[in-house]
């Protein structure tokens, strides 16, 4: 018994002297993992409204009852479909034309057309009057005849008939009585039908913005219009634009401005005013269809004396020139090499050449049927 109470107390004071391993903070590396290896083991399966081991619970949240907790569990997904619906949003704004706002479309509509605006005047009121006959002067330089033709008789019986419909444009004149701008054949007329005064309009313009208006309304008024009288009318425009300047406000020259007024092509516009050169006889065969335009401008390169013995051959040929011809004469006349028997022997070389290659379609009708093989 002894012995064993000896033992017994040994144990014992072995045990107090050997030092607490869990109080002196020092562990043994092997029973560290030992127990989160036997916790992974042996822990029972997590309950759904325990938190997973690792995890920091929030005991307020814990505390809540099953129906916040649900409620707290739907917000993440309703977060996430509301993120949803707002990127759909944003990519049909993005395939979809913006709308636009009545009110700032009635701001942005294009301008409309300014309303028709009275003519520029010079302070006095424009108005219609009468005046006498006898007081009304044709145009300095006018070059639109007035002919007594087929076209003035049918405006004289509607003169006796409604009256002057139109106004004429005139301008007071420093001698006296006023300068027909517009309107020469409505006063022929009204003289022919028996009246003393017609109705005009009192303009003060300038002579370059009465050439302007004069040129513009004779075109497009008249119906048949020589072309001398196109000739000289452009002519006078082109030098009554070139007055104002050069160059318009948009960049356009001044035979530009002419053609746009006239629906021309600069070109033409050219040729025409180059027919200026050609001499009265020449120009009134134009006039009378004798001789084609184009010839016509080339002959206006040529001198006007040998222009002059042009005429005349003309004349006693009874016939003018082709272009082929003028041209010739043209490059003759350039090198000093034109002359009056030269111009004469031209035009009959080409007239002869011309008749040995012309025959008629029933002579080569004939030589066809002649020619023409029977059928097999």
């Amino acid at each position: 018994m002894a012995n064993d109470t000896t033992k017994t107390t040994d144990v014992k004071d072995a045990a107090e002297k050997a030092p607490d391993k869990e109080t002196s903070g020092q562990v043994d590396p092997k029973l560290n993992e030992a127990p989160a290896l036997a916790t992974q083991e042996t822990q029972p399966p997590a309950d759904k409204d325990k938190p997973a081991p690792g995890k920091v619970v929030d005991f307020n949240k814990a505390a809540k009852p099953d129906k916040t907790q649900d409620e707290e569990k739907k917000k993440p997904s309703e977060s996430a479909k509301a993120a949803k619906d707002k990127t759909a949003a944003k990519k049909a704004a993005l395939t979809k034309p913006p709308k636009t706002d009545p009110a700032k479309e009635a701001t942005t509509e294009p301008e409309q057309p300014q309303e028709p605006k009275e003519a520029p005047r010079t302070g006095e009121q424009e108005q219609i009057v009468y005046i006498n006959l006898s007081e009304l002067h044709a145009f300095k330089n006018h070059p639109f005849q007035v002919r007594n033709d087929d076209e003035m008789a049918a405006m004289v019986e509607s003169v006796k008939d409604k009256g002057v419909t139109q106004p004429a444009i005139v301008r007071p004149r420093k001698d006296g009585g006023y300068e027909l701008v517009s309107g020469h054949r409505r006063h022929k007329a009204s003289e022919l039908a028996g009246f003393t005064n017609m109705p005009v309009i009192v303009r003060n313009l300038t002579d370059e913005q009465a050439i302007t208006q004069m040129v513009e309304d004779n075109t497009n008024q008249r119906e048949n219009i020589l072309p001398s009288e196109r000739t000289k009318a452009l002519k006078m425009q082109l030098e009554a634009i070139k007055q104002q300047g050069a160059r318009t406000g948009n960049g356009q020259r001044s035979n530009e401005v002419v053609a746009e007024r006239n629906k021309m092509t600069v070109k033409q516009v050219q040729r025409y005013i180059k027919l200026n050169d050609l001499v009265p006889d020449l120009m009134k065969m134009v006039d009378e269809k004798k001789i084609s335009f184009t010839p016509a401008v080339e002959l206006a390169f040529i001198k006007p004396k040998n222009q002059k013995y042009i005429a005349v051959a003309i004349e006693g040929q009874q016939s003018a020139p082709s272009l082929s011809q003028a041209q010739r004469m043209r490059e003759l006349d350039q090198k000093n090499l034109l002359q009056p028997d030269m111009i004469d022997g031209i035009m009959l070389e080409e007239k002869k050449e011309a008749d040995k290659v012309i025959i008629s379609a029933q002579e080569l009708g004939q030589y066809l049927a002649r020619t023409k093989r029977p059928a097999r």
